[in-house]
């Protein structure tokens, strides 16, 4: 990537301005920390990357980062288009092959979601291979879409009122995991992607199923913008401004208000 390129790109500058304030609200890095990045290859992830490597460029303190692709054995990945990309790059990397693909093609018919199975492995996998590199933190490309959508999905499908964190302990409690983009909008990312002729691959196992509630959800929230163009940033605000006496709970007394 031409460095010349990203300090001239205000996209780019302003990506990482706003990624560069996240990281600090949410003390998402710090000194000595050791960042596996997973590296799908899709836009959101190579554009962390990108992000993650000229933070550690700039940042007074020590850090590193390690760009990890898990190659799930689909049909006709292109491993190469990520070598030829990571060479390119001053970064430590590894792309390993665990072919969930062929787990999930047994697991499950052709009627059903193959993306929680697929999610569920291939987190699992990151978080052994994270700490088989001795890194501490594991670091995804999660953005303010993803947390909104989410949201709303555990809204009217799981019965919850839960998103998608900027940092979270593993269920183990032996990895952080963190999101340095999780305020940053997808299309700003899409467009960054673009704009550095990042070398996007498209998944072939989840996103070549359209009939997913998520689709639905990304329709309902493009329908709305139309006329409420505001809608992303409200929802943003919204997950960072919980009113819980207005909620039903029963784990605490009633509190004064209406």
């Amino acid at each position: 990537m031409n460095p010349v390129k990203l300090k001239k790109s205000k996209l780019f500058q302003s990506v990482l301005k706003g990624t560069t304030k996240t990281v600090s609200k949410y003390n998402l890095i710090e000194e000595n920390d050791r960042i596996l990045v997973g590296v799908s290859g899709g836009k959101d992830s190579l554009c962390l990357l990108s992000i993650l490597l000229e933070m550690k460029r700039k940042a007074a303190f020590n850090f590193e980062v390690i760009a990890y692709t898990l190659d799930q054995g689909q049909p006709d990945f292109p491993k190469q288009t990520l070598v030829d990309h990571y060479s390119t790059l001053d970064v430590e990397w590894y792309i390993e092959h665990f072919d969930t693909y062929k787990i999930v093609q047994e697991k499950l018919d052709s009627e059903q979601t193959q993306c929680f199975l697929c999610s569920r492995m291939r987190r699992g996998i990151l978080y052994s291979e994270a700490k088989r590199l001795n890194a501490n933190k594991l670091a995804l490309g999660h953005h303010a879409d993803d947390a909104i959508e989410t949201l709303l999905m555990n809204l009217f499908y799981t019965g919850r009122l839960a998103a998608i964190a900027p940092d979270l302990l593993n269920d183990a409690e032996d990895m952080t995991v963190i999101r340095p983009l999780i305020e940053c909008i997808e299309s700003d990312l899409s467009n960054l992607a673009s704009h550095l002729e990042l070398p996007v691959i498209d998944c072939t196992v989840c996103g070549s199923q359209e009939n997913l509630n998520r689709q639905r959800i990304k329709r309902l929230i493009k329908a709305e913008a139309e006329t409420n163009p505001y809608i992303r940033s409200s929802m943003k605000k919204a997950m960072q401004n919980v009113q819980m006496r207005h909620l039903w709970h029963t784990d605490n007394p009633p509190k004064k208000g209406s």
